[in-house]
């Protein structure tokens, strides 16, 4: 498992959920190579997300004015949803 994000309060989010571990790899931009065959946490470009095995998202519901801002871990805790993981298939 890989999880692609800037967000260190995601990342100890992640952690402190139990959704990760220690040892998970943490990358802030991912490449094909980096995510073939993986299951990743975080957010992936259709063409990306369709190599992975599964992507899973953290879906936050943030209000408009933070958006753009580095969120705290007790922001992400507020605004964090259920996690929700996928499968991209591309349809050729």
């Amino acid at each position: 498992m890989i999880v692609v994000t800037r967000h260190k309060s995601l990342v100890e989010y992640l952690r402190q959920e139990g959704i990760i571990d220690d040892n998970c790899t943490v990358i802030e931009h991912a490449s094909p190579a980096e995510v073939r065959g993986q299951h990743v946490v975080g957010v992936l470009p259709l063409r990306l997300a369709a190599l992975a095995a599964s992507v899973t998202e953290i879906p936050l519901d943030i209000p408009a004015e933070l958006r753009g801002t580095e969120l705290g871990i007790e922001d992400i805790r507020r605004y964090a949803g259920k996690p929700v993981t996928y499968r991209v298939e591309e349809m050729s």
